[in-house]
């Protein structure tokens, strides 16, 4: 099983999905960032990731680090959540983002802010305004969730 694969296992022993892994630099320093969300869905919304999962799945990851290192060389790992405004950079995202407020970026000029409602293949479904708006993933230059303060 590849790296990615292990990380996975071990995020959905814990009760959580695994959102993504990506390596950073930022002020001289390598990051390994684990993003991880809760699969409990409560009143329509995904579920918080405490603290304490995310220092329970630090410990628990890094034994497979050291067998397998994600990048040669010094490193940190970072554990956490991808947060409430997140990119949404493929598919798997999309999905995982549903029945939430997404921002999208589709040309030079063409946006689109609504709630994401359905995914049929490579098509999403965003209801803005009372209107249903079909958008092709492959015409998606840049996406993010966003949060909306009532």
């Amino acid at each position: 099983m590849s790296l990615q694969g292990d990380i996975e296992s071990v995020v959905k022993s814990v009760d959580l999905e695994l959102y993504d892994t990506v390596v950073v630099n930022e002020n001289d320093e390598t990051i390994f960032r684990v993003s991880v969300i809760s699969s409990e869905i409560e009143n329509g919304k995904r579920k918080g990731v405490s603290l304490d999962a995310c220092v329970e799945l630090t410990h628990l990851i890094s034994p497979l680090l050291d067998v397998t290192p994600p990048v040669s060389g010094e490193y940190r790992l970072e554990v956490g959540s991808p947060g409430i405004e997140r990119k949404l950079t493929t598919l798997e995202h999309f999905k995982k983002s549903l029945g939430e407020n997404i921002s999208l970026l589709l040309d030079e000029k063409e946006k689109l802010k609504g709630k994401l409602v359905k995914i049929e293949g490579n098509k999403l479904f965003i209801e803005k305004d009372g209107e249903m708006h079909e958008v092709d993933f492959n015409a998606i230059k840049k996406a993010k969730t966003y949060f909306e303060w009532k």
